[in-house]
């Protein structure tokens, strides 16, 4: 038995195929995803949606939005979604270093909001190529 994987942002489909399982970072925690699960609506958090395909696991940056599970299908609708594959590493360290300086010299709420949120963007994006499959 397989799962039908659907992964959208507003411009584009970035996954729309079978897979065996995968693992949904959600608001509450990471959910695992097998044939038959309970129908469920989650929040999707900042995080890394692991795939899994027969033997192999792939991972995709997911940048928050809206999950949807129900008989076998799942749709995810983000903000915005990378392959682990599609990220290039050393642009991806280096928006990671970007962010970090940011947070440091923040000034006042907004901007230390703003600029923490761009973090776990860049640390999700290093995290998605880095992750041992």
């Amino acid at each position: 038995m397989t799962l039908n994987l659907c992964v959208l942002t507003p411009n584009r489909i970035v996954w729309d195929s079978e897979v065996k399982e995968i693992i949904l970072p959600t608001n509450s925690g990471q959910i695992g995803v097998l044939p038959n699960h309970a129908p469920i609506a989650a929040a999707v958090d900042i995080g890394i949606l692991r795939i899994r395909l027969k033997d192999q696991w792939l991972t995709m940056a997911l940048m928050g939005g809206f999950a949807r599970i129900n008989n076998n299908e799942i749709t995810v609708l983000v903000n915005d979604a990378e392959k682990g594959s599609d990220i290039d590493p050393q642009e991806a360290q280096e928006t990671l270093k970007i962010a970090e300086a940011n947070l440091n010299k923040a000034e006042g709420k907004r901007q230390k909001i703003e600029a923490n949120l761009a973090l776990r963007r860049a640390r999700t994006r290093v995290e998605a190529i880095n992750v041992i499959s």
